[in-house]
């Protein structure tokens, strides 16, 4: 999808003036202060800036694992915060999937089940969910068999089964918090550049980061400090291959 297909789309997830304010009084913490982001379908926007900066906090308020204090979010153009908690839980197990940095993989499961989990609790039927969370790591390049468990994983296995977790469903969104935190070089690119193919293929992407090198996977870096959006960046057009020289037609 190009941007200007993107741009005549609604948002998948957006953020309109959102503050969110940890404790009251003096000792409150303003995470966000006044943040607003619209992330169209299928954009790959990456989120950076210094640790404390509120970057986590965007993404539990965007996957709806947490509320404002004030402002609005909207998945789908549905404000979450006039969603009762089952309708919630909804958007959470169907619509936006999320990457944990530590994977948070359920030891005593395996990675199917891992999978499975979330689509079951969503209520889908067992054989279908199985389905589902087979095409969803076999999408994400997991080889067979699906039935270890995590320990018996390498780490960028386990972080591939969450990423599997996250996309099972055909979600609308992914939203992965340093996805690449604890693996080597290799892995954590192979991972970004799946997150791109999600993307490219219509998923909503939004990775939080401190690798500048993963900036250069996205359609725009979004720079955050002190719980603002500080500064943005557009990826710049790939340029045109040079034009080729007239060819000189020689008369006999």
């Amino acid at each position: 999808m190009n941007v200007k297909e993107r741009a005549m789309r609604a948002p998948t997830i957006e953020l309109r003036d959102v503050v969110k304010v940890y404790g009251s009084g003096p000792a409150g913490v303003r995470a966000l202060d006044r943040v607003s982001l619209a992330v169209a379908p299928g954009e790959f926007v990456a989120i950076s800036g210094p640790s404390a900066s509120g970057k986590s906090t965007l993404l539990h308020l965007a996957g709806g694992l947490d509320g404002p204090t004030s402002g609005t979010v909207t998945v789908g153009g549905e404000d979450l915060a006039h969603l009762r908690p089952a309708e919630l839980a909804r958007v959470r197990r169907r619509q936006v999937g999320y990457v944990f940095q530590r994977y948070n993989l359920v030891a005593s499961l395996t990675a199917v089940e891992n999978v499975m989990l979330p689509l079951e609790f969503g209520g889908m039927p067992t054989r279908q969910a199985r389905g589902a969370a087979v095409a969803a790591i076999e999408r994400v390049g997991i080889s067979r068999p699906f039935d270890r468990f995590p320990d018996d994983l390498s780490g960028g296995e386990r972080q591939r089964v969450a990423i599997a977790r996250a996309i099972a469903g055909d979600r609308d969104a992914i939203l992965a918090d340093e996805p690449t935190g604890a693996l080597d070089t290799i892995t954590g690119d192979l991972v970004i550049e799946l997150l791109a193919e999600l993307a490219a293929a219509g998923t909503s992407i939004v990775l939080v980061t401190h690798e500048p090198r993963f900036a250069t996977w996205a359609d725009r870096v979004v720079f955050m400090r002190d719980g603002r959006i500080v500064d943005e960046s557009v990826a710049a057009a790939p340029p045109s291959p040079p034009a080729e020289p007239p060819v000189e037609v020689l008369s006999p």
